[in-house]
């Protein structure tokens, strides 16, 4: 189901949700021995982050999402590319995949930052025919949100969307142990052999990544109506805890057939 992420919440995804290091694509390539002959399938794929880097690895990938402004932004990012095709769908779609490609056909199917909106237990068993003795699933996370670090401006921008909000800011997007756990031990119940790779990186973020990166993650009717006044909220609250430094720890977390 499509979660509002729309309009102008699409533009701002495309152009501050930051990609996959390339060691997160070393990572699925030596756990599921994938090679040029393979096709992928990425599960709310959004704007290509994953999906474009890893259509250099195999054949193939499908790029599945609710929002048509979402996949509209894949489609232009991946121009050129002649082995992707973009599909309007869900999770909810896995068994007409099965239907068009075949059981045992898929390499791999990932899902990069995107199993909260999903119902993870039901995917897993559903897609675990689906893909190739050696295949299975990856669920891909970027880091914890600009908003939950161990950081003094993680914490002033915290406070600060919560006044604007008036709700708690502490939806950890799937990237909390305690959701890692569920994914795990859901892996293991389908079938998948469970296996979590890190990789580590550190950025450093100006005020316009931020706010971009806070909008991004807004449905559409959320969105501040003045986004001008918005942003000088936040650079009030954040200017006197900069540099804006982030420790980003990707989680790359495989089940394999």
């Amino acid at each position: 189901m499509a979660q509002g992420f729309r309009g102008d919440v699409a533009d701002f995804y495309h152009r501050y949700r930051r990609g996959y290091p390339p060691a997160a694509f070393d990572a699925l390539v030596d756990v599921f021995g994938l090679t040029p002959d393979d096709v992928a399938v990425d599960l709310g794929c959004g704007t290509g982050q994953v999906t474009v880097p890893l259509a250099a690895r195999v054949r193939a990938v499908i790029g599945v999402d609710p929002e048509p402004d979402m996949l509209a932004h894949a489609r232009r990012a991946a121009e050129g590319a002649a082995n992707l095709a973009w599909v309007v769908g869900t999770d909810a779609d896995v068994p007409a995949l099965r239907a068009v490609l075949g059981d045992g056909s898929v390499g791999v199917v990932t899902i990069g930052q995107a199993l909260h909106w999903m119902r993870h237990d039901e995917l897993f068993r559903t897609v675990f025919p689906l893909v190739r003795p050696g295949g299975g699933v990856a669920v891909l996370t970027n880091g914890t949100p600009l908003w939950l670090q161990d950081s003094d401006w993680s914490r002033a921008l915290r406070g600060s969307l919560e006044q604007w909000l008036g709700t708690p800011a502490g939806n950890a997007c799937g990237t909390d142990e305690q959701s890692q756990a569920r994914y795990r031990e859901s892996l293991a119940a389908a079938g998948f052999r469970v296996e979590t790779r890190g990789v580590d990186y550190t950025d450093t973020l100006d005020l316009e990544s931020i706010v971009g990166g806070v909008l991004s993650a807004l449905p559409v009717d959320r969105l501040p109506a003045d986004r001008q006044a918005f942003t000088e909220r936040l650079r009030d609250a954040l200017e006197p805890h900069g540099p804006f430094t982030e420790h980003v720890h990707v989680t790359v977390l495989t089940g394999r057939r």
